[in-house]
């Protein structure tokens, strides 16, 4: 019997083992009808006995990470996961619209990869949750992003902040948050986490997305600390 099973805003898939189930605009699992989102994005798979996790798409990534928050992968276009946890989720960002859901993998059948191991492969960067030294203001610019991915119930869609949205929550101009999140994406990039650094045609909202993919991944920042926000834009 086959127990592997994704779940996305409440609702239960059950996936075959004898062919892909696809995730995008259509499939298997259809997100929505989002134009940034492509049609096939990616697909979960049976091979030799592992399942798979394969961004088939050609411009959008996803961040990959375990329930505990121990592990997270960025899964490029091209690349190919293999889904070692019980519990994995799936996050990633198309347009202004970011979303998450999960696959349950009942017995995986060999061991999690250890968390002090760091690997790197085409296509898919791996890391391990390594505690972030943030400041205070730039702990702020990744609250404001994931504001609304925080606040939602369950998994499924949020709305991505823009610069200027995030900066009015913190009662900040637009200028000082753009610094304060390159600051905050160059010291993430230093530490080896993928998709952060800027490149030629890189849109912005882009490295927003995938900041606020890794922080949930890690739990960097988690739910409790939306009290912090009301505190900031307070004493501004």
């Amino acid at each position: 019997m086959n127990d592997v099973r994704v779940e996305y805003c409440g609702e239960w898939f059950d996936v075959a083992e004898d062919a892909p189930f696809t995730v995008g605009r259509s499939g298997d699992l259809a997100i929505e009808d989002n134009p940034y989102l492509h049609r096939q994005f990616l697909e979960l798979r049976r091979d030799a006995g592992v399942w798979l996790l394969c961004n088939v798409g050609s411009q959008l990534s996803a961040t990959v990470g375990d329930h505990r928050g121990h592990f997270v992968a960025h899964l490029s276009p091209g690349g190919v996961l293999p889904l070692a946890f019980e519990q994995s989720f799936v996050r990633f960002g198309a347009g202004p619209t970011t979303y998450e859901f999960q696959v349950v993998v009942p017995a995986p059948p060999f061991d999690p990869v250890d968390p002090g191991d760091l690997l790197e492969a085409d296509g898919m960067g791996v890391t391990t949750r390594a505690p972030a030294v943030l400041t205070p203001d730039q702990r702020l610019v990744v609250l404001a992003l994931a504001e609304p991915a925080l606040t939602r119930i369950g998994s499924g869609p949020s709305t991505l902040p823009t610069s200027g949205a995030a900066a009015q929550r913190l009662g900040w101009s637009e200028k000082k948050f753009n610094k304060k999140l390159d600051q905050v994406c160059q010291k993430l990039a230093r530490a080896s986490v993928r998709g952060l650094h800027g490149a030629p045609g890189e849109l912005a909202s882009n490295r927003r997305a995938r900041l606020v993919e890794y922080s949930l991944a890690t739990r960097l920042i988690t739910a409790d600390d939306i009290a912090d926000l009301d505190l900031a834009a307070d004493a501004t």
